[in-house]
Protein backbone atom coordinates (compact mmCIF):
# COMPACT_ATOMS: atom_id res chain seq x y z
CA UNK A 1 0.00 0.00 0.00
CA UNK A 2 1.53 3.61 -0.74
CA UNK A 3 0.43 6.20 1.29
CA UNK A 4 -0.36 10.01 0.06
CA UNK A 5 2.68 12.12 2.13
CA UNK A 6 1.43 15.16 0.58
CA UNK A 7 -1.54 17.09 -0.62
CA UNK A 8 -2.67 20.66 -2.24
CA UNK A 9 -2.15 23.68 0.18
CA UNK A 10 -5.30 25.44 1.17
CA UNK A 11 -4.81 29.11 0.50
CA UNK A 12 -5.52 29.40 4.27
CA UNK A 13 -2.09 27.31 4.65
CA UNK A 14 -0.32 29.66 2.58
CA UNK A 15 -1.99 32.88 4.08
CA UNK A 16 -1.03 31.73 7.38
CA UNK A 17 2.39 30.61 6.24
CA UNK A 18 2.95 34.09 4.67
CA UNK A 19 1.83 35.92 8.22
CA UNK A 20 4.61 33.63 9.80
CA UNK A 21 6.93 34.69 7.65
CA UNK A 22 6.52 38.31 8.19
CA UNK A 23 5.76 38.29 11.95
CA UNK A 24 9.41 36.56 11.97
CA UNK A 25 10.70 39.30 9.54
CA UNK A 26 10.02 42.68 8.44
CA UNK A 27 6.10 42.39 9.62
CA UNK A 28 8.13 42.55 13.53
CA UNK A 29 10.19 45.21 12.23
CA UNK A 30 7.24 47.29 11.24
CA UNK A 31 5.55 46.74 14.58
CA UNK A 32 8.40 47.73 16.28
CA UNK A 33 8.83 50.92 14.17
CA UNK A 34 5.32 52.07 15.03
CA UNK A 35 6.34 52.01 18.56
CA UNK A 36 9.45 53.81 17.81
CA UNK A 37 7.97 56.54 15.88
CA UNK A 38 5.03 56.80 18.68
CA UNK A 39 7.85 56.90 21.49
CA UNK A 40 9.56 59.76 19.35
CA UNK A 41 6.51 61.69 18.79
CA UNK A 42 5.62 61.61 22.59
CA UNK A 43 8.80 62.05 23.80
CA UNK A 44 10.15 65.52 25.28
CA UNK A 45 11.20 67.74 21.68
CA UNK A 46 10.16 67.87 18.07
CA UNK A 47 10.94 64.76 15.92
CA UNK A 48 13.90 66.90 14.24
CA UNK A 49 15.50 66.63 17.29
CA UNK A 50 15.30 63.08 18.03
CA UNK A 51 18.07 60.50 15.92
CA UNK A 52 17.49 57.32 14.46
CA UNK A 53 20.67 55.27 13.67
CA UNK A 54 21.57 52.55 12.21
CA UNK A 55 24.60 50.29 12.12
CA UNK A 56 25.55 50.55 15.78
CA UNK A 57 28.60 49.26 17.38
CA UNK A 58 27.45 46.42 19.71
CA UNK A 59 30.15 46.88 22.04
CA UNK A 60 33.19 48.43 23.33
CA UNK A 61 35.75 45.86 22.25
CA UNK A 62 36.50 45.69 18.55
CA UNK A 63 36.69 41.80 18.23
CA UNK A 64 33.89 41.19 20.40
CA UNK A 65 31.76 44.34 18.34
CA UNK A 66 33.00 42.72 15.23
CA UNK A 67 31.50 39.08 15.53
CA UNK A 68 28.40 40.47 16.82
CA UNK A 69 27.70 42.60 13.53
CA UNK A 70 28.79 39.75 11.54
CA UNK A 71 25.98 37.61 13.72
CA UNK A 72 23.24 39.94 13.26
CA UNK A 73 23.88 39.62 9.27
CA UNK A 74 24.49 36.17 9.37
CA UNK A 75 20.93 35.85 11.47
CA UNK A 76 19.26 38.12 9.67
CA UNK A 77 18.85 36.32 6.74
CA UNK A 78 17.33 33.26 7.76
CA UNK A 79 13.95 34.13 7.27
CA UNK A 80 15.11 34.51 3.64
CA UNK A 81 16.21 30.70 3.94
CA UNK A 82 13.31 30.03 4.97
CA UNK A 83 11.00 31.77 2.43
CA UNK A 84 13.06 29.57 -0.44
CA UNK A 85 12.84 26.77 1.21
CA UNK A 86 8.92 27.30 1.17
CA UNK A 87 8.84 28.66 -1.88
CA UNK A 88 10.44 24.92 -2.51
CA UNK A 89 7.54 23.25 -2.37
CA UNK A 90 5.76 24.99 -5.42
CA UNK A 91 6.86 23.70 -9.03
CA UNK A 92 9.99 24.66 -10.19
CA UNK A 93 13.15 26.27 -8.65
CA UNK A 94 12.07 28.88 -6.47
CA UNK A 95 15.79 31.00 -7.10
CA UNK A 96 14.59 30.57 -10.84
CA UNK A 97 10.62 31.44 -9.92
CA UNK A 98 12.04 34.67 -7.38
CA UNK A 99 14.77 35.93 -10.54
CA UNK A 100 17.10 35.45 -7.71
CA UNK A 101 19.62 33.31 -9.95
CA UNK A 102 22.91 34.43 -11.44
CA UNK A 103 21.28 34.00 -15.31
CA UNK A 104 21.38 37.41 -16.27
CA UNK A 105 24.18 39.30 -14.58
CA UNK A 106 24.62 41.86 -16.85
CA UNK A 107 20.77 42.81 -17.74
CA UNK A 108 20.59 42.67 -13.87
CA UNK A 109 23.47 45.25 -12.86
CA UNK A 110 22.02 47.24 -15.39
CA UNK A 111 18.52 47.66 -14.79
CA UNK A 112 19.88 47.58 -10.68
CA UNK A 113 21.91 50.42 -11.34
CA UNK A 114 19.31 52.31 -13.34
CA UNK A 115 16.77 51.61 -10.39
CA UNK A 116 19.26 52.78 -7.94
CA UNK A 117 19.57 56.20 -9.89
CA UNK A 118 15.83 56.29 -10.55
CA UNK A 119 15.09 56.10 -6.83
CA UNK A 120 18.36 57.67 -5.11
CA UNK A 121 18.28 61.27 -6.40
CA UNK A 122 14.80 61.96 -5.60
CA UNK A 123 14.66 59.94 -2.40
CA UNK A 124 17.49 62.96 -1.31
CA UNK A 125 15.11 65.14 -2.36
CA UNK A 126 12.31 64.03 -0.35
CA UNK A 127 14.84 63.55 3.15
CA UNK A 128 15.56 67.29 2.55
CA UNK A 129 12.08 68.60 2.04
CA UNK A 130 10.97 66.14 4.81
CA UNK A 131 14.05 67.59 7.41
CA UNK A 132 12.98 70.96 6.40
CA UNK A 133 9.20 70.08 7.68
CA UNK A 134 10.38 68.25 10.38
CA UNK A 135 8.79 65.28 9.45
CA UNK A 136 12.26 62.83 10.40
CA UNK A 137 14.35 62.00 12.49
CA UNK A 138 17.73 62.89 12.50
CA UNK A 139 19.56 60.14 10.70
CA UNK A 140 22.64 58.25 11.33
CA UNK A 141 23.30 55.39 8.40
CA UNK A 142 26.61 54.62 10.21
CA UNK A 143 27.75 54.74 13.71
CA UNK A 144 30.34 52.50 14.10
CA UNK A 145 34.19 53.20 15.40
CA UNK A 146 36.90 54.04 12.95
CA UNK A 147 38.33 50.40 12.50
CA UNK A 148 39.40 48.54 9.56
CA UNK A 149 36.33 46.91 9.75
CA UNK A 150 34.08 49.08 9.05
CA UNK A 151 33.43 49.68 5.84
CA UNK A 152 33.20 46.17 4.99
CA UNK A 153 31.17 45.64 7.40
CA UNK A 154 28.95 48.14 6.17
CA UNK A 155 28.45 46.59 2.54
CA UNK A 156 28.01 43.74 4.37
CA UNK A 157 25.04 45.23 6.03
CA UNK A 158 24.25 46.72 2.60
CA UNK A 159 24.27 43.53 0.95
CA UNK A 160 21.91 41.76 3.95
CA UNK A 161 19.35 44.71 3.87
CA UNK A 162 18.93 44.10 0.17
CA UNK A 163 18.11 40.44 0.14
CA UNK A 164 16.12 40.55 2.96
CA UNK A 165 13.77 43.35 1.50
CA UNK A 166 14.12 42.56 -1.72
CA UNK A 167 12.95 39.16 -1.21
CA UNK A 168 10.28 39.22 1.68
CA UNK A 169 8.76 42.00 0.19
CA UNK A 170 8.85 41.65 -3.22
CA UNK A 171 9.46 38.44 -4.22
CA UNK A 172 8.05 36.04 -1.79
CA UNK A 173 4.95 38.13 -0.74
CA UNK A 174 3.98 39.04 -4.44
CA UNK A 175 4.01 35.35 -5.19
CA UNK A 176 2.17 34.43 -2.62
CA UNK A 177 -0.22 37.14 -2.48
CA UNK A 178 -0.82 35.90 -6.14
CA UNK A 179 -1.47 32.76 -5.16
CA UNK A 180 -4.16 33.96 -2.63
CA UNK A 181 -5.68 35.85 -5.93
CA UNK A 182 -5.25 38.91 -4.26
CA UNK A 183 -5.63 42.03 -7.46
CA UNK A 184 -2.34 43.05 -8.44
CA UNK A 185 -3.44 46.79 -7.01
CA UNK A 186 -3.61 45.30 -3.60
CA UNK A 187 -0.79 43.19 -3.61
CA UNK A 188 1.50 46.68 -4.70
CA UNK A 189 -0.26 49.32 -2.00
CA UNK A 190 0.25 45.96 0.67
CA UNK A 191 4.46 45.47 -0.52
CA UNK A 192 4.80 49.49 -0.76
CA UNK A 193 2.93 50.17 2.77
CA UNK A 194 4.94 47.66 4.43
CA UNK A 195 8.15 48.65 2.92
CA UNK A 196 7.15 51.87 4.38
CA UNK A 197 6.27 50.85 7.66
CA UNK A 198 9.36 49.15 9.10
CA UNK A 199 10.99 52.34 8.33
CA UNK A 200 8.68 54.74 10.50
CA UNK A 201 11.39 54.92 12.90
CA UNK A 202 12.92 57.50 10.86
CA UNK A 203 10.25 59.47 10.69
CA UNK A 204 7.67 60.49 8.16
CA UNK A 205 9.24 61.60 5.10
CA UNK A 206 11.32 58.07 5.39
CA UNK A 207 7.80 56.65 5.68
CA UNK A 208 6.76 58.13 2.48
CA UNK A 209 9.92 57.54 0.16
CA UNK A 210 10.25 53.87 0.92
CA UNK A 211 6.75 53.61 0.70
CA UNK A 212 7.13 55.27 -3.01
CA UNK A 213 10.44 52.75 -3.41
CA UNK A 214 8.12 49.72 -3.15
CA UNK A 215 5.50 50.87 -5.37
CA UNK A 216 8.58 51.34 -7.85
CA UNK A 217 10.23 48.02 -7.09
CA UNK A 218 6.95 45.86 -7.40
CA UNK A 219 5.86 46.83 -10.72
CA UNK A 220 9.32 46.10 -12.03
CA UNK A 221 9.22 42.74 -10.01
CA UNK A 222 5.41 42.23 -11.70
CA UNK A 223 6.94 42.63 -15.04
CA UNK A 224 10.32 41.69 -14.96
CA UNK A 225 9.45 38.44 -12.45
CA UNK A 226 13.36 39.09 -11.14
CA UNK A 227 13.96 40.25 -7.99
CA UNK A 228 18.21 40.13 -8.79
CA UNK A 229 17.67 43.94 -10.30
CA UNK A 230 16.08 44.73 -7.00
CA UNK A 231 18.84 43.29 -4.44
CA UNK A 232 21.38 45.44 -6.65
CA UNK A 233 19.77 48.94 -6.40
CA UNK A 234 19.10 48.30 -3.10
CA UNK A 235 22.55 47.20 -2.15
CA UNK A 236 24.18 50.09 -4.17
CA UNK A 237 22.10 52.88 -2.47
CA UNK A 238 22.90 51.45 0.89
CA UNK A 239 26.34 50.81 -0.02
CA UNK A 240 26.03 54.86 -0.80
CA UNK A 241 24.83 55.94 2.02
CA UNK A 242 26.47 53.62 4.80
CA UNK A 243 30.00 53.81 3.28
CA UNK A 244 29.44 57.37 2.59
CA UNK A 245 28.30 58.87 5.90
CA UNK A 246 31.44 56.59 7.38
CA UNK A 247 34.19 58.25 5.35
CA UNK A 248 33.00 61.41 3.80
CA UNK A 249 33.05 64.88 6.41
CA UNK A 250 30.16 65.03 8.70
CA UNK A 251 29.41 68.14 7.87
CA UNK A 252 27.87 66.86 4.67
CA UNK A 253 25.51 65.39 6.02
CA UNK A 254 23.89 68.23 8.34
CA UNK A 255 20.66 68.06 6.13
CA UNK A 256 20.04 64.62 7.34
Amino acid sequence: MTLELTRPVSRGTLGTETALVLGLSLGQSAVYAAVSIVAKLTAEGPLSKQTAALNTSASARPWLDLTYQLLGIVFALVPVLLAVHLLARDPGDPLRTLGLDARRPGQDLARGAGLAALIGLPGLALFWVAAQLGLNATLVPAALPEIWWAVPVLILAAAQNAVLEEVIVVGYLVTRLRQLQWRVGAIIVTSALLRGSYHLYQGFGAFVGNAVMGVVFSLCYLRTRRVMPLVVAHTLLDVVAFVGYALLPRDWFNWL
